[in-house]
Formats: C-alpha cells, sequence, structure tokens
C-alpha cells in the first residue's frame, strides 16, 4: 500500500510541468507553443532567456532528486526506490496534469541518477557539459549522457533495480529524441540559440 502510494506520488510529482508554471508566472509563452514545442529547460532559453530557463531546469531536475529522496527517507528497499524514480520520470514525459504532452527528461533524469547516486549523476552532468561545449548541440550531449549514463551508474551503483531503472530511462530518453537524432543526421539540427532541443 505504502509502496504504491509513493510510486504514484512520484508520477504526480513528475507531472508538475516546470517550463509551463515558470512560462505562466513570468507572462512567457507557453513553450509547448514556441520554439522546438519542447517544454524543457533548452526551450524556454530560447523563448525567454536565462533565468527562466535555470528555473526551468533546477525544478525539472528537483522532481526527480526528490522523488528518490523521498523513497530512501521512507526506508522502502532499492526496486521502490528505482520505480519512485521511473515514475516521476514518465510523469515529466506525460504529465497528468498538462494533457500528457511533456518534456523529453534530460534534467529529470539527471536528478534521479544524483538521487540514486551522486558520482554517477555527476559524471552524467560532466558527460553532457563536455559534449555541448565541444558540439553546441544541447541535443547530442543529452544523447551521449544518455549512452553513458548505465555505464556510470554500474560503475558507481552496483544495484541491480538501479542499473536496470536507467537503462529504460535512457531508452526512452533517446527515444524522446529520436526526430533530434534525424535532424543530426541530415544537418539540420540547432546549436544553442536556435531552435531544435
Amino acid at each position: 500500500m505504502l509502496n504504491g502510494a509513493l510510486i504514484v506520488a512520484a508520477y504526480l510529482l513528475g507531472s508538475l510541468s516546470t517550463a509551463v508554471v515558470a512560462s505562466r508566472a513570468l507572462g512567457l509563452p507557453d513553450p509547448r507553443t514556441r520554439g522546438s514545442g519542447n517544454p524543457g529547460a533548452t526551450n524556454v532559453l530560447r523563448i525567454g532567456g536565462r533565468g527562466a530557463a535555470a528555473i526551468t531546469l533546477l525544478g525539472d531536475m528537483l522532481k526527480g532528486l526528490v522523488a528518490v529522496l523521498a523513497g530512501r527517507l521512507a526506508g522502502v528497499g532499492d526496486g521502490v526506490v528505482a520505480a519512485m524514480g521511473m515514475a516521476a520520470f514518465l510523469g515529466h514525459l506525460y504529465p497528468l496534469f498538462f494533457g500528457f504532452r511533456g518534456g523529453k527528461g534530460v534534467a529529470t533524469g539527471l536528478g534521479v541518477l544524483l538521487g540514486i547516486s551522486w558520482p554517477a549523476g555527476l559524471a552524467a552532468l560532466l558527460t553532457w557539459l563536455v559534449v555541448a561545449a565541444i558540439s553546441r548541440y544541447s541535443s547530442l550531449a543529452a544523447l551521449c549522457a544518455a549512452l553513458l549514463a548505465p555505464g556510470w551508474v554500474a560503475l558507481f551503483s552496483p544495484s541491480t533495480p538501479f542499473l536496470v531503472m536507467t537503462i529504460l530511462l535512457c531508452a526512452l530518453l533517446i527515444w524522446r529524441h529520436r526526430g533530434n537524432i534525424r535532424n543530426l543526421l541530415d544537418g539540420s539540427e540547432s546549436r544553442f540559440g536556435g531552435g531544435g532541443a
């Protein structure tokens, strides 16, 4: 009973779209109707600037982190904590409160990783930063971080439920970036400040 309630609560937390809420509060257009149409930090950056993007990034990351830490504080096992992290991630991708039209999950996924293993989360973040700095493609940085994240978790957190959850989370994240992958392959993906991820 408690386990189920915690997983549902994590999904509902993930369903709170920071991009949409922050944009409304700041008097900005709905990010789902502008730019790339993705309610995430990169699109909010091009619509509302760095401040709005920072709020979105932090809020989305905290959803994943808080969901995992809540499970740890509740004293449930790794399997339930992993399910809570996945539920928060799915809530971000398919938010109940916003017509199941959510973001791609990069920041929320990072929050989940930081919660289950901060070294693995930090390694994934550093991967993103390095690739983004070199390529100037947010989507390529996210894809590289997602490809390497299971390895970081396996290295730093030898927990089967966490590893399985990370593989599923990263597979979904990559699938959500399938349009960006096509754009990268045909050379039409925009760099920072353009209209892509």
